[in-house]
């Protein structure tokens, strides 16, 4: 630990990053839509003295720290994200549970958002202990587009920083367990719709029109051989087909069938060329069954590849914050975050801290998912520790 740092969070910071856990968690917000959290986290900021933060994204937030120490002015930034989801939480055991129908913190940016804030806080106290800059950003829209992090890349909010710092809670590790890996630990997650275009026709002569739905089925069982015969088997790609709309009455052949699904992997090199495949199946099996098929592919967030160095830096933070059994390498790659917008441009990481514990082990975006307020502050205190780690070069 830095032995110029004496307190790493005041028992006000403390309070403060609880009273904000808890009103974030009160009062979930969806993505793209987070005016009262924005408020909520300038409002704590200016308490503290960190005045002219600045707005991005609409509902999104950042604020810069200067160091006054002399040394080495290196840059870093700090994501916290602080969209919630449109789940119905199911824990009544919780005294801040949500107060609105439909929606929660079930992917624990509460925790995430309250932890970039006691780094804010910590930093600009302890201002005159470091060289260089903090960027501290409270970003908007991780789980939905138009994606938050798209918008860091695209308003040059990384231009001329050295690094970046991501963090998200993992319930499937032990409350007390820190974990990262280098390359990458997340897959990219991209969106594709196909229209299967036929023409309708009697149930009773299918023979005179082009069924559609014959198509679209074709196309699922076609499309999955991708991964399985294309892809080598340690790749980890997945294709996804999530909706399928199609069809009025059950005796007319379907004119026009609409599926939508999610092309991921961790290739970046890979990235293209599924998507390049899924097109070509689709618009194949239509023509092999007379029909048409048109294939619109959105790009979504690219997969977060970890810095190496970075992470043999947290690793050695962990041990000697958070002691020798601290550490674990036993951690999942999947899923998706667009702190990968963050790591395309410039040294990231991206670590998970643990809240399984009994009672608190349900999985993310799940309604019962909760993480324990007492995990707040040890993480809070780690990522503090870390940054200025990073800051000293």
């Amino acid at each position: 630990m830095n032995p110029r740092i004496n307190s790493l969070l005041t028992s006000s910071e403390h309070e403060a990053l609880l009273e904000l856990r808890h009103a974030l968690h009160r009062e979930p917000e969806l993505s793209n839509n987070e005016w009262k959290t924005q408020q909520r986290i300038r409002e704590t900021l200016e308490r503290f003295g960190l005045i002219g933060a600045k707005v991005f994204h609409d509902t999104g937030l950042y604020i810069d720290i200067e160091g006054t120490a002399s040394g080495q002015r290196r840059s870093l930034a700090v994501r916290g994200d602080i969209d919630a989801l449109p789940i119905s939480e199911h824990r009544e055991d919780l005294p801040y549970r949500s107060r609105v129908e439909g929606m929660m913190h079930a992917c624990g940016h509460d925790m995430h958002a309250s932890i970039a804030m006691g780094v804010a806080l910590a930093f600009y106290r302890l201002r005159h202990n470091f060289a260089g800059r903090l960027r501290v950003v409270f970003q908007p829209a991780e789980e939905a587009e138009p994606l938050g992090g798209r918008s860091v890349v695209e308003a040059d909010l990384l231009a001329g920083f050295d690094c970046a710092v991501g963090f998200h809670v993992d319930p499937s590790m032990p409350r007390g367990k820190y974990g990262a890996l280098p390359g990458a630990v997340t897959q990219s997650a991209d969106q594709f719709s196909v229209t299967v275009t036929g023409s309708s026709a009697h149930g009773a002569t299918p023979h005179a029109g082009v069924d559609a739905i014959t198509i679209a089925a074709a196309f699922i069982n076609e499309v999955q051989k991708i991964v399985s015969r294309e892809m080598p088997v340690d790749d980890r790609s997945i294709i996804t087909i999530g909706t399928i709309h199609g069809g009025h009455a059950t005796n007319i052949i379907c004119p026009l069938v609409v599926l939508e699904g999610t092309i991921r992997t961790s290739s970046p090199a890979r990235r293209a060329q599924l998507s390049q495949r899924v097109r070509e199946i689709a618009q194949g099996v239509a023509a092999m069954h007379r029909g048409k098929a048109k294939c619109v592919i959105s790009s979504g967030e690219p997969a977060v590849i970890n810095d190496a160095n970075m992470v043999n830096r947290f690793r050695s933070t962990v041990l000697e914050v958070a002691g020798p059994d601290a550490f674990s390498q036993d951690i999942s790659r999947s899923g998706s975050d667009d702190f990968g917008f963050y790591a395309q441009c410039i040294p990231s990481i991206y670590f998970l801290f643990g809240s399984g514990e009994p009672g608190k082990n349900s999985g993310l975006h799940t309604p019962t998912f909760a993480v324990s307020d007492e995990i707040l502050i040890p993480t809070t205190e780690l990522a503090i520790t870390y940054c200025f780690a990073l800051l000293e070069g």
